[in-house]
């Protein structure tokens, strides 16, 4: 009895936590959101936005640059999970590749472009390290179709596929540009060769 009462209370402190954490994350991402570049929200400001406490946040967060290594890491997966829901849309591996380029590059578009910039900028010079594995995470969407397209080495490619397509996208973040339908075709292109890098001549 004591065992399934304190299973339960901590099921319920798990529950309370991620709420708080999610909470915290909604707010810091909406003021960075208002505030662009131009200044960065404090912890207090976070904290007032969400409701929460002092208490709450570094409960959860040791730091601001903590947080923010959260919301990248959350963005990451939110792009990882629109990107599989896109290419789940084509029958093809060529398909599928063209939608895994432009979802990646959609995020240098409009407003997407100018809360993810907002996001590195207030994580400052420590914004690149905070998610390593982005490109491992974003890449595994790729392997599937690089094999069908006959690659020797489709996990391989499809992580240096990745790095360089985020590259890209952070190039575009911080020059303030976005791509072409040139630029999408041609990108498109490149990852479909190194697709098919292996096939027989």
């Amino acid at each position: 009895m004591a065992a399934r009462i304190a299973g339960r209370t901590l099921a319920r402190r798990g529950a309370d936590y991620a709420s708080e954490v999610r909470r915290l994350l909604d707010a810091a991402l909406e003021l960075i959101r208002l505030h662009g570049t131009a200044t960065r929200p404090r912890v207090a400001d976070i904290v007032a936005a969400s409701g929460l406490s002092n208490e709450a946040f570094y409960r959860h967060f040791p730091s601001k640059a903590a947080l923010v290594a959260a919301l990248v890491e959350d963005g990451t997966d939110r792009l990882a999970g629109y990107l599989a829901h896109q290419m789940a849309k084509e029958a093809t591996p060529e398909g599928r590749v063209r939608r895994w380029v432009e979802g990646i590059l959609s995020q240098a578009d409009g407003e997407i472009a100018a809360a993810t910039l907002a996001v590195l900028w207030n994580g400052g010079e420590h914004a690149g390290g905070h998610r390593n594995d982005a490109a491992a995470i974003i890449g595994a969407l790729l392997v599937g179709p690089l094999t069908e397209l006959g690659g020797d080495d489709p996990g391989s490619d499809a992580v240096l596929l990745a790095h360089a397509m985020l590259g890209r996208v952070t190039t575009h973040l911080w020059a303030g540009t976005g791509p072409t339908p040139e630029e999408v075709d041609h990108l498109v292109a490149f990852c479909r060769r190194a697709g098919a890098a292996g096939r027989p001549r």
